[in-house]
């Protein structure tokens, strides 16, 4: 679900994962370590961002650094450079707490951007994009934020909000946060500051 006003400005749900039974959830709209992807500058990026993405552009995650947050951010940051020429988004360490926190309280009940709407915590940013009930943190990388930048570009931002939290020049940086239920399905949040 995904919404582009109000409060519900900014979200957007990914939906399910493919073979999981459970979904990536494109955000709402509403990082502190450099996480850029250097893998030097791709054909055609010479003259700065893309208009538009690479059609088809599905590169391969990038080796997991052992840190599920780090990988968040260096593989949103990867869809950004090498499918679309435009800069990193930093990692926004002081974020992830509230992100963590989201996660969990929508995976108890409050469903996909539950605790970006209520208001739980804070810092909460401005935009959220969640992948609700994954079968595993490097699912949720590799399979769900693709899904998320798969969506885009277009309007309206319910149907392409994740990609357009992704790509919204006024988002400079990124917090993602995670939560395992007992039954062991990821929920993952990245909200946008």
């Amino acid at each position: 679900m995904a919404s582009s006003s109000g409060r519900d400005a900014g979200r957007a749900d990914a939906g399910r994962p493919p073979d999981a039974g459970a979904g990536t959830d494109a955000g709402f709209s509403e990082m502190d370590s450099g996480a850029s992807v250097d893998a030097g500058t791709p054909e055609g990026c010479e003259g700065g961002p893309l208009e538009l993405p690479i059609a088809g552009c599905r590169p391969e995650p990038l080796p997991s650094t052992g840190d599920p947050y780090e990988d968040c951010v260096r593989r949103i940051n990867q869809l950004r450079w090498e499918c679309q020429c435009l800069p990193p988004l930093t990692r926004w360490t002081e974020g992830e707490a509230c992100a963590d926190e989201h996660a969990e309280y929508d995976a108890n009940g409050a469903g996909p951007h539950g605790g970006f709407r209520d208001g739980i915590c804070s810092p909460g940013g401005r935009g959220q994009n969640e992948c609700p009930g994954w079968g595993s943190v490097p699912q949720v990388i590799g399979g769900c934020l693709q899904q998320m930048w798969d969506e885009g570009p277009g309007e309206p931002f319910i149907e392409h909000g994740h990609y357009i939290n992704m790509t919204n020049p006024a988002h400079s940086r990124v917090a993602c946060g995670f939560h395992t239920t007992d039954g062991g399905e990821v929920w993952a949040i990245q909200n946008f500051q």
